[in-house]
């Protein structure tokens, strides 16, 4: 008997087209497109991985290995204290990111943006950062 085509195929490519901007690689097989998809739409929803893992995993593609990416990994139960405006905020590194006021964070530069109202790196506004001067 020959191979039947997936009547699914079709639409799926359509789909991929539209989430990723270009068609698939080819040879993908059905089920891991969906799968591709979905967590394409969750992360649409959810805001995907935090920027430190982003990154970390672009250097990793990039061909450094694991144990030369900086990772940055905060440790469950340290807590962050920053004060802006007249009030403190405190922020605590629970498993799944960070938690403030009772709220799930993704990562502290979401935190940092939701406090100022604009767009801000995390580590840097909890001072976790070094600032670096240029000299004149």
């Amino acid at each position: 008997m020959g191979h039947k085509p997936n009547p699914a195929r079709p639409a799926v490519l359509r789909q991929w087209a539209v989430a990723f901007g270009a068609p698939p690689p080819p040879f993908l097989s059905v089920l891991f497109m969906q799968q591709a998809l979905d967590y394409e739409a969750q992360c649409k929803r959810a805001g995907g991985l935090p920027a430190p893992t982003r990154r970390a995993l672009a250097q990793i593609a990039e061909g450094k290995t694991i144990a030369t990416v900086p990772l940055n990994a905060a440790k469950l139960g340290t807590h962050y204290v920053r004060e802006w405006n007249g009030r403190t905020y405190q922020v605590a590194v629970v498993h799944g990111g960070f938690e403030m006021d009772g709220r799930m964070w993704p990562s502290l530069s979401a935190i940092a943006k939701h406090i100022t109202g604009t767009t801000w790196s995390g580590p840097r506004f909890f001072g976790l950062t070094k600032v670096q001067s240029v000299a004149a």
